[in-house]
């Protein structure tokens, strides 16, 4: 039974308890959005039901409502027709408080394991407000009708002659690194006794972890249509694919592999003063390490997806994994600074702990924005779309203003810090857009035509004297000579730019591009400081 004057002694409204005043109509759109939230909140909080008052302000102030029985009936057949899972209300109940009707309308818990969606969206609630429900939310109802942990299911006819022997040793040394004090213990049990004591398998049986970390590459079928992969691809400054190689299980041997083709170069900063140490690795090995681990950990393996690593030229890492990011967004994980209530694979996640190869105190993403902080790099980028984790870290500066600004001011918040960090990205893509257009549209250009007014004479001199007896047809000169120029207007726009992107902007080809590059190289009109990955271009003689 509704006890209506109950709810409204209610002292403001909840996650499950919303006042709408309604006098006339209500928008059937807004009520099945609340109808999504309130029910799913309802199953959040351990309530099987969630009220929707109509009549009644904010404030609880009653001023009724004109809403008629066939206008209920018509948002009955609405909501049954929108939400999936097909649902409708328990009841709703017509009350008069103060001579002045309200109608009460009760809503379901969403089922266990089945959010409920209205128009293929999922609404939740914070407080008073109504917005879209939280990833963790989403994952936290799906996951209760059983919860599907992938990775402990025990793998029928699979054996421990199935898992790699050189795989167990190395799991049995990084788990006796990290349980330093049964070291010796450890090294004297049999293979079955550690991975039983490891959480690899449960009382001798092999599980998906089993297989996946430390399974013959042969035996992967057990795991179908689970893949236990990992692709490394190669792609050059302009994003062509160089090379790529692709690795199986055992996962623990695969990702030591991985690691190994990363090329981590000595990265030289542009030295000012004192502020910038002279040289350091482009990628902290945590940073490697954390991120492919953490792929791993936190694959969504029934999806059927790969892990990909994309090591670019130009400067940055790529990290690829399938599934949904369960805490919902990186900031969250910042700001509470704590291990997650919910993971994915808590199995998998507990023997990767184990073994040393992921941190079991939850701070591995905090880690990896305080390590680019202090090298005065770009922060992690985080990308969630299409059921899809893709995490990019970067190998270089990208903006000096952002580098002084950490390297001046060490007690930032990280949150100031982010905010700075989304700054420059997006001002190095202005930028980058800004000199595309000038080489494009070069008279639109008051820099390029500066450029052009200043340099003009001193290039075509030095040229001709150093690159003209490469060539036999003055028209050929001419074209050269032409094409030399415009490009080194881009590059006196843009030192970073790529030669990908000088060839879009100028219309030729790479191989055109590269050989023009070599020309004002060796005429000495053009030097390149640092290396191919993280370095610039410097325009030499009267240019600058």
């Amino acid at each position: 039974m509704i006890d209506v004057e109950e709810l409204l002694r209610s002292n403001t409204e909840t996650e499950v308890l919303e006042f709408k005043e309604a006098k006339f109509n209500y928008d059937t759109n807004k009520l099945g959005k609340y109808f999504s939230a309130l029910g799913n909140e309802a199953n959040l909080a351990g309530k099987d039901r969630a009220y929707l008052l109509f009549g009644v302000k904010n404030d609880k102030t009653v001023v009724g409502t004109q809403l008629s029985d066939v206008e209920i009936n018509n948002f009955k057949h609405e909501i049954a027709n929108h939400t999936s899972p097909t649902m409708s209300f328990i009841d709703v109940g017509r009350f008069s408080i103060g001579g002045k009707d309200v109608l009460c309308c009760v809503i379901p818990a969403a089922p266990q394991g089945m959010p409920i969606a209205w128009k293929d969206h999922f609404y939740g609630r914070e407080g008073e407000s109504l917005g879209g429900l939280h990833i963790g939310e989403i994952e936290r109802i799906r996951n209760q009708t059983v919860f599907r942990d992938w990775s402990v299911k025990v793998v029928d006819g699979a054996s421990i002659d199935d898992l790699s022997k050189k795989a167990i040793d190395v799991a049995r040394k990084q788990y006796a690194e990290k349980n330093r004090r049964l070291k010796k213990e450890i090294l004297g049990w049999s293979d079955k006794v550690f991975l039983n004591r490891a959480r690899l398998t449960i009382n001798d049986r092999i599980t998906n972890a089993a297989i996946l970390l430390l399974g013959k590459p042969e035996a992967e079928h057990f795991i179908s249509p689970a893949q236990a992969k990992i692709t490394w691809i190669l792609k050059d400054r302009d994003g062509v694919e160089k090379d790529y190689e692709h690795f199986s299980c055992p996962i623990i041997l695969s990702a030591q592999q991985v690691f190994k083709k990363i090329r981590n170069i000595t990265y030289r900063y542009m030295q000012e003063g004192s502020l910038f140490p002279e040289e350091v690795l482009q990628y902290d090995p945590y940073l490697i390490r954390e991120a492919l681990n953490n792929c791993i950990a936190h694959q969504d393996y029934a999806l059927g997806g790969k892990i990909i690593v994309v090591e670019n030229e130009d400067g940055c890492l790529t990290f690829k994994n399938s599934g949904d990011f369960i805490p919902g967004s990186v900031e969250n994980v910042i700001e509470s600074d704590a291990p997650e209530s919910v993971y994915r694979n808590p199995f998998l996640v507990s023997a990767m702990v184990n073994l040393n190869m992921i941190d079991s105190v939850g701070s591995g993403i905090k880690r990896l924005f305080d390590i680019q902080r202090k090298k005065f790099f770009p922060l992690p980028d985080f990308v969630f779309s299409g059921h899809t984790v893709k995490l990019t870290l970067y190998g270089k500066i990208l903006d000096m203003k952002y580098a002084r600004a950490l390297a001046n001011n060490e007690n930032l918040s990280i949150k100031e810090v982010m905010r700075l960090d989304v700054a420059q990205k997006k001002n190095f893509a202005e930028r980058k857009n800004a000199s595309v257009e000038s080489v494009a549209n070069p008279m639109n250009a008051a820099a390029t035509t500066t450029f052009a007014q200043t340099f003009a004479q001193t290039f075509a001199q030095t040229f001709a004297q150093k690159i003209r007896s490469r060539f036999k047809q003055e028209s050929s000169f001419k074209k050269a000579c032409d094409g030399c120029f415009r490009l080194m207007e881009f590059v006196n726009q843009n030192p970073n730019i790529s030669s990908g992107e000088l060839a879009e902007s100028l219309n030729l080809s790479r191989r055109t591009v590269a050989t023009y590059l070599k020309y004002l190289v060796d005429a000495e009109l053009l030097k390149r400081i640092g290396p191919d990955n993280g370095g610039y271009w410097v325009v030499l003689g009267d240019g600058k």
